[in-house]
């Protein structure tokens, strides 16, 4: 069985492509997918639309253009993995895990035990909680394989 995960969350460690050779190395049969992880063409997603007077309307138009990528894909996936970094805030990926659970869509949640207070109400609606992506290769093989 081909399973879709998409991989949402923070863009600035290779954690992906960690994932992806891990489920690789498993013999896993998993597409993934993501969002744009090129940060500066994410922000200018909307600049063709044409030019705005002020950032928030940038961001606004460019939101609304990454959305369509990252809706489908999620609706699309068979599952969704959450990831949050230490080095900023992604209120993106919070967004993407609530969108998930209004959804009804299995999610697991990947970030470091310190910042588990703050995530507390992203983890209790994930059905699991990683702190490797070693873990998360382990729910799929479960999955996939039990």
């Amino acid at each position: 069985m081909t399973f879709s995960v998409y991989l949402s969350g923070e863009i600035h460690t290779d954690w992906r492509d960690e994932l992806q050779r891990g489920a690789e190395a498993a013999g896993l049969d998993v597409v993934f997918t993501a969002p744009v992880t090129d940060h500066p063409a994410s922000d200018a997603a909307g600049d063709h639309l044409g030019e705005t007077d002020s950032q928030f309307w940038r961001d606004h138009q460019s939101a609304k253009v990454n959305a369509i990528r990252t809706r489908t894909l999620i609706e699309q996936a068979d599952m969704v993995v959450v990831r949050f970094g230490d080095q900023y805030k992604q209120w993106n990926a919070a967004f993407d895990a609530g969108y998930c659970a209004a959804l009804g869509k299995p999610y697991v949640t990947l970030h470091d035990a310190d910042i588990v207070h703050p995530l507390k109400e992203v983890d209790a609606a994930a059905q699991a909680w990683c702190t490797t992506t070693d873990q998360v290769v382990e729910i799929l093989r479960y999955v996939l394989k039990a």
